[in-house]
């Protein structure tokens, strides 16, 4: 049953997913304000612009609408995990559909774009750890498309280089490596922010 909380009806999560199942419209609004930042966010590191994270927002969203008789509430954010895995697909299903438009046949190794040798650590660690995760997210959404791809599913999803494979028709060892090079290009960058960060200025005499 939902309340009433300054005038706006708020619905408790079993309440809201049978109402949705019903196609109220209320409760289809609900749950999308309650749970699209999240998800635009989610998109929004697959793709790496806001443009596309809302189309692939709008998609998902529909499927989740049109699936959300599937789903069986089994713990408090059992809803998110299940609408954020619509949201993963929809994503990589957008990646494919646009590397077929752009006639790209292979996302794989893209050589030569760092020393992946250089491993010298930071000294400053402490700016290291203050940096905004809005910056380290957009240092992630700067990755090509196929690096960028196999580190959200391995970081952020908890995929295994078998299940990074089979969804996006690689080897697990190209799965690997490109996690490895996706690492060593936002190690390499997020050390070039730091040492710019952590550089002393002078005042002039």
């Amino acid at each position: 049953m939902g309340y009433l909380y300054e005038g706006h009806e708020i619905y408790v999560e079993e309440d809201l997913i049978r109402r949705a199942i019903a196609r109220e419209a209320g409760a289809i609004e609900a749950l999308y304000d309650r749970h699209a930042p999240a998800l635009l966010s989610v998109c929004f590191r697959y793709c790496g612009n806001r443009d596309d994270a809302e189309d692939i927002l709008h998609d998902g969203f529909i499927k989740i609408i049109q699936k959300i008789h599937t789903f069986k509430l089994r713990s408090d954010g059992s809803l998110e995990a299940w609408m954020r895995r619509i949201m993963v697909n929809t994503a990589l299903n957008f990646l494919r559909s646009r590397l077929k438009e752009q006639n790209v046949v292979d996302i794989g190794p893209i050589h030569d774009l760092i020393d992946l040798h250089d491993k010298e650590p930071t000294d400053h660690e402490e700016v290291y750890l203050n940096l905004e995760r809005e910056k380290i997210m957009e240092l992630i959404c700067e990755l090509p498309t196929g690096y960028r791809t196999v580190f959200n599913l391995y970081v952020f999803e908890h995929y295994g280089h078998r299940e990074i494979a089979e969804l996006l028709g690689y080897t697990e060892s190209t799965s690997k490596s490109q996690l490895s090079k996706a690492r060593a290009i936002l190690r390499k960058k997020i050390n070039q922010l730091v040492n710019v960060n952590a550089s002393p200025t002078y005042e002039k005499a």
